[in-house]
């Protein structure tokens, strides 16, 4: 189960947040983005549980301003055989 989530963050707190994101084991992906959010997370779950609990995660990072989850299941060539 992929998932992918655009974060907006306060000016300047981009470098930490991309770091306090990375020690998050569901995470597989995370980079700064320029537009309309700061940063695009790539999250792999085997269960919906998995997902909730890393989406939890992401939610408590204080300078986290909002976000967005679009969950995306096997398409488009993703690692989800079912």
């Amino acid at each position: 189960m992929l998932s992918y989530v655009l974060i907006n963050c306060h000016p300047g707190s981009e470098l930490d947040v991309i770091s306090e994101i990375k020690s998050i084991p569901e995470v597989k992906e995370v980079n700064g983005i320029m537009g309309k959010y700061d940063i695009f997370v790539k999250i792999s779950s085997e269960t919906p549980d998995e997902l909730d609990l890393a989406v939890s995660k992401l939610r408590k990072i204080k300078i986290v301003d909002s976000h967005t989850l679009p969950v995306i299941f096997g398409q488009g060539g993703s690692i989800d055989e079912q």
